[in-house]
């Protein structure tokens, strides 16, 4: 949905203009700019992007109409239109992401346990020097 759209939606249930609410829309639409299809939407739309969104825009906005809206409201107005209704978790998002090798620094990804820095003994010989 553009966020024109959503901007409109708001002024039906908030009253104001358009234009009151479009950066905040704008905000969330602007991953984008990286993936230009529905996977954009993962950076943002899902309860945690929420509360970032209300992070940058305050607590509220007030609109051309004078009226005290919650950001809060306009961002889950905003995930609800574009994800069928569901204010997803971020982890809704990325536990649908296909692991690949690369994304563990290069260690089986279907092993019980990634070894972490400690685990790896090239680690150490890193850190101090020896390689």
């Amino acid at each position: 949905m553009n966020p024109l759209y959503h901007a409109n939606s708001c002024v039906k249930r908030w009253g104001g203009k358009p234009e009151d609410y479009q950066a905040i829309h704008d905000w969330f639409d602007e991953s984008k700019i990286a993936v230009a299809n529905f996977r954009h939407r993962a950076l943002r739309h899902h309860a945690f992007g929420i509360f970032e969104c209300e992070k940058v825009f305050g607590h509220f906005i007030v609109n051309s109409d004078g009226k005290k809206v919650p950001v809060r409201l306009i961002g889950e107005q905003h995930v609800r239109e574009d994800c069928g209704g569901k204010i997803p978790s971020f982890e809704d998002w990325v536990e649908n992401i296909k692991p690949q090798a690369w994304m563990s620094r290069g260690y089986d990804i279907h092993e019980e346990r990634v070894l972490t820095s400690r685990d790896d003994d090239t680690y150490e010989e890193y850190t101090h020097g020896q390689k």
